[in-house]
């Protein structure tokens, strides 16, 4: 099996790419919104960095490198998750509570994952 497909499988990146997805799908509903150019681009930035810098840090080779850049995929999950928070004035409160949810999801794993890395690095 090719490493890049251990990539593939990690929870974390799978539900990043998802989130992506779905990321772009909701923001498309704000076109109409005045307010929106600005909400859609940095939910954008906010929400692609997280499996951005998961390929990127497995790509690293290090496990010192990939904690710190899950640690900084993590923080972009934190940002788009409480942006979402705030776009409860233009998107259902339904789909707020599954995006919120999913983002928990990818920050739990990563979570988990940096821990186990961190521990394994130290002799």
């Amino acid at each position: 099996m090719p490493e890049t497909s251990k990539l593939h499988q990690f929870g974390a990146q799978q539900k990043s790419l998802a989130l992506f997805d779905l990321v772009v799908g909701d923001l498309a509903l704000l076109a109409h919104e005045p307010a929106s150019p600005r909400l859609v681009s940095q939910q954008i930035a906010s929400a692609d960095p997280i499996a951005t810098n998961i390929e990127e840090g497995y790509g690293r080779g290090s496990k010192r490198d990939y904690a710190h850049l899950l640690l900084i995929a993590r923080g972009s999950a934190q940002e788009t998750r409480g942006r979402y928070g705030r776009l409860k004035h233009w998107l259902a409160a339904g789909l707020i509570t599954q995006r919120i949810a999913l983002c928990d999801e990818i920050i739990g794993i990563l979570t988990a994952t940096i821990s186990r890395l961190r521990e394994q690095e130290t002799p």
